[in-house]
């Protein structure tokens, strides 16, 4: 499916693609803090469509990793994952016609990797 979403301030906009397949919360000690329900796929599924000048990056421990957020509202938009180069982690709070509360989400451990 189609979907649109922003960052809390909607400095920020996008379009994703995703079937809601596979869905994680991530255990790194980054993603336990934000606790936000990610989609997993291809990088070619989002489309920043409105203020990429926005995104501000934030990488720790490895730095291959790339999370990004708004720099205006703080909110975590999507990430390029440290162990799929070719894939990204979206968070689905960022869409307003997904309840995450509703979604089950698989745990991702990457703490022990």
């Amino acid at each position: 499916m189609d979907y649109k979403g922003s960052c809390h301030c909607e400095s920020v906009k996008f379009n994703f693609k995703t079937d809601l397949l596979n869905v994680v919360q991530c255990n790194c000690s980054f993603c336990k803090r934000r606790n936000a329900k990610m989609a997993l796929e291809k990088k070619e599924a989002i489309d920043i469509t409105e203020g990429e000048e926005n995104l501000r990056l934030y990488q720790f421990n490895t730095n291959v990793a790339k999370h990004y957020f708004c720099k205006k509202c703080g909110i975590f938009v999507y990430s390029n994952r440290r162990f799929d180069p070719n894939g990204i982690a979206v968070n689905l709070g960022c869409i307003d016609n997904i309840n995450t509360f509703e979604i089950e989400a698989k745990v991702a451990d990457n703490i022990h990797k």
